[in-house]
């Protein structure tokens, strides 16, 4: 590729959108410089603008509460499910007023949720692939349910670019986010932005999406040992439903998580807080029990392709070192 002399977008990126849009099963899909851009653009897509209400999790990462900010909507926070981690829908249509234009549903730590639980509101649903990707057989993949989705390639992902994104869903939306991430020869100066990939990134991306399979079964074969080597153990251990594909693997525990991730760091074990904190609690207002409980509680061991059966092993007994401690 680097040979041919294209750097920047170009038929990579092209052939990687195609690609992307197979595996999310919709019908385009854009590439775009990161999760956040995608974001961004995607609430552009389906319409969202000064005035209107954008209800999100307040256990997630910050990048949903900036991707609204950005678009010049207002982000109503909703708590979160104590099953999927991530919207809690009871909560989230509890928080629907007149000006909600639509809803963010991440499918968080690699586990989907039940759209049509949000579908079933009325309003947009903005799909958050950034922390699940279906397997290439699925029926229904995640990415799919929704009126758009975006993904994320950053390189903790469960693919990487290094940075990217993408926007995925019908022809049209995608054509909105497509014509905003780029601002150069363009007719009009409707406000655009620079969130193009490199055909560097994307053929990265096609030769990742080539294993991603393998990825996605590894990790499940990880979260498979560290469950039998964990099912004694004084832990909450994450719902295994169908499709999870372990982003993170997320564990509860009684005992106070700093002293846990200090004791597993003390072996030789880098965990941590699968949300670096709760959104609500960075404006400090109260009112998202669910939320504060799994911030208190939670913790995410490793789990990635590259570790071994040995790895994982280690950090289950650790584990239950520090629990024991």
């Amino acid at each position: 590729m680097v040979a041919g002399g294209q750097v920047a977008q170009g038929p990579e990126v092209a052939a990687f959108e195609r690609a992307l849009a197979r595996r999310f099963g919709t019908p385009a899909a854009a590439a775009v410089s990161s999760g956040t851009a995608a974001l961004q653009l995607a609430l552009r897509a389906v319409g969202v603008g000064p005035a209107d209400e954008v209800i999100i999790p307040t256990y997630v990462c910050d990048a949903l509460w900036h991707a609204v900010m950005q678009v010049n909507a207002t982000p109503v926070l909703a708590d979160a499910d104590p099953v999927t981690l991530s919207l809690a829908p009871d909560d989230a249509k509890r928080r629907l007023t007149r000006r909600t234009r639509c809803l963010v549903v991440p499918h968080a730590f690699g586990r989907p949720v039940d759209m049509p639980a949000f579908t079933a509101l009325g309003v947009s649903v903005v799909e958050d692939c950034a922390q699940t990707i279906s397997p290439s057989d699925a029926t229904s993949p995640v990415g799919s349910l929704g009126t758009i989705a975006i993904g994320s390639f950053y390189a903790t992902k469960l693919l990487t670019t290094g940075e990217g994104g993408v926007v995925a869903g019908p022809e049209a939306l995608v054509a909105q986010a497509r014509g905003a991430r780029d601002y150069d020869e363009q007719p009009d100066l409707v406000p655009r932005g620079n969130f193009k990939l490199t055909d560097m990134q994307a053929a990265l991306g096609l030769a990742q999406l080539e294993r991603l399979d393998g990825f996605l079964a590894r990790r499940r074969a990880i979260a498979a040992r560290y469950r039998a080597a964990l099912q004694d153990s004084p832990c909450r251990l994450p719902d295994d439903s169908p499709g999870h594909v372990y982003h993170r693997f997320v564990v509860a525990v009684t005992r106070p998580v700093a002293d846990v991730l200090s004791a597993l760091h003390a072996r030789g074990v880098v965990a941590r807080r699968p949300v670096f904190r709760p959104l609500h609690r960075a404006l400090g207002i109260g009112g998202y029990p669910e939320a504060d409980r799994l911030w208190d509680a939670s913790l995410s061991l490793p789990c990635y392709p590259t570790l071994t059966d040995d790895d994982v092993d280690r950090v289950a007994a650790s584990l239950r070192e520090a629990l024991a401690a």
